[in-house]
């Protein structure tokens, strides 16, 4: 028995021979109707969708709740693949209404389900002792670092959908961090009590979303995926909304980490100093008057001629001497073991209206005024931001004293 003396090849696998087709996307029109019709069943949206999300809001309100990067990390981890988003860029893009009504609910419940798990949470902070909810602030707020990442993410998610039919994780977590967290904050923040971050979260979200749509959509025109007509005054119009929502919101939430720390907060300057006042009244002024009194004298008999003495203690102003001491603060670090920092509050209590976040390491000064609310001891202290004095309410078990002062403890304001 002889063997062929040609060497026999392996056959290319399926999905190799797939993603090698997929490296260009075809110009013919047949081509492109196939490939449409192709991504648009992929990106179906599928009861994965919303077990997903659902589990992704509990992990990210949980996360929240213990001021956790790490939590908050594994939330984004099991969120549900963001594929739909693309297949609603499609949608827009081919002018398939029916297509476009159910991506757009399938991101709908998708969402509702995220808010829910944060909403539920959130309760828990009624029961708990008082804690920083750091992260809460953090991601109802613009970052311009943040939106630039989101930019790199709807690029690489739409292409790697487009050109290959593997499962595009890694930038799927990039989107799934842009929707679901602001989302998240604003259910957790309504439970919580936490004022002004709903209305932030929900306008992060709008720009988070506007953002990441309007360049998925210019990815995958540069993609030469044609639109239809439809698809094509559908776009057009969508483009124009985002712009229009990028314009009317960013600007109300788009700032610096420095602006805002310190944006919301109220100029003010410490007001309890202690002031004594000491009156000091002088000696009395005496005015000796010598009166003689001379009597006629009798022959024979000495006569003595007497001296008296009259003390007048006529009335005086008596001068007052305001003596002004100014207290000697102590001083202060923010040590908290949890969050990265702690929450100031404009009154002691859970129930202060929350003013800003000092972050571990802030150098604050306190003149021993404390308040005990509920079994738990607050501290006033006063911090200097960016030349600004604010003042405001902490647990004093986030304050780390750096010079205390003798006999300083849970007492009244002393008097010098």
């Amino acid at each position: 028995m002889s063997f062929p003396d040609e060497q026999i090849q392996p056959s290319e696998p399926p999905r190799r021979r797939r993603a090698t087709r997929r490296s260009s996307i075809p110009a013919d029109a047949e081509g492109q109707a196939a490939l449409v019709a192709s991504l648009a069943r992929r990106a179906y949206p599928s009861i994965e969708l919303f077990v997903f999300a659902l589990v992704c809001g509990a992990i990210l309100g949980l996360g929240f709740l213990l001021d956790s990067q790490a939590v908050l990390l594994l939330g984004i981890l099991v969120a549900p693949l963001m594929v739909p988003w693309v297949g609603f860029l499609l949608s827009i893009l081919t002018g398939s209404v029916r297509f476009l009504f159910e991506t757009v609910m399938a991101l709908i419940i998708s969402l509702v389900l995220v808010f829910i798990g944060g909403l539920v949470v959130g309760f828990a902070t009624l029961a708990l002792p008082p804690m920083t909810h750091d992260n809460v602030y953090i991601h109802t707020r613009l970052w311009i670092t943040s939106l630039v990442v989101f930019i790199i993410g709807a690029i690489t998610l739409v292409a790697s959908f487009a050109r290959s039919e593997e499962k595009p994780f890694l930038p799927s977590v990039l989107i799934a961090y842009a929707f679901f967290l602001p989302i998240n904050a604003v259910g957790f923040g309504l439970s919580a009590g936490l004022e002004e971050v709903w209305l932030q979260g929900l306008i992060v979200f709008a720009v988070h979303l506007s953002l990441a749509s309007m360049i998925g959509l210019i990815t995958l025109f540069i993609l030469r995926i044609r639109p239809s007509a439809g698809g094509m005054i559908l776009s057009v119009i969508t483009i124009l909304l985002f712009v229009a929502t990028l314009v009317s919101v960013a600007g109300a939430g788009l700032t610096s980490r420095s602006e805002a720390v310190t944006s919301t907060l109220p100029a003010s300057t410490p007001t309890n100093q202690n002031q004594t006042l000491q009156t000091l009244t002088p000696s009395l002024t005496l005015n000796p008057t010598q009166t003689p009194r001379v009597n006629t004298p009798t022959p024979g008999t000495p006569s003595p001629v007497p001296v008296t003495l009259d003390i007048t203690l006529p009335p005086s102003e008596t001068p007052t001497v305001t003596l002004t001491i100014q207290p000697t603060p102590t001083y202060a670090r923010i040590q908290a073991n949890e969050g990265g920092g702690a929450n100031l509050r404009e009154a002691p209590g859970p129930d202060g209206t929350y003013i800003m976040t000092l972050l571990n390491g802030t150098i604050v000064e306190t003149y021993g005024e404390f308040e005990v609310v509920n079994n738990i001891t607050w501290v006033k202290v006063y911090a200097t931001l960016n030349g600004q004095q604010i003042e405001g309410w902490l647990l004093e078990s986030v304050v780390a004293y750096a010079t205390p002062a003798p006999n300083f403890g849970t007492t009244s304001t002393p008097t010098p």
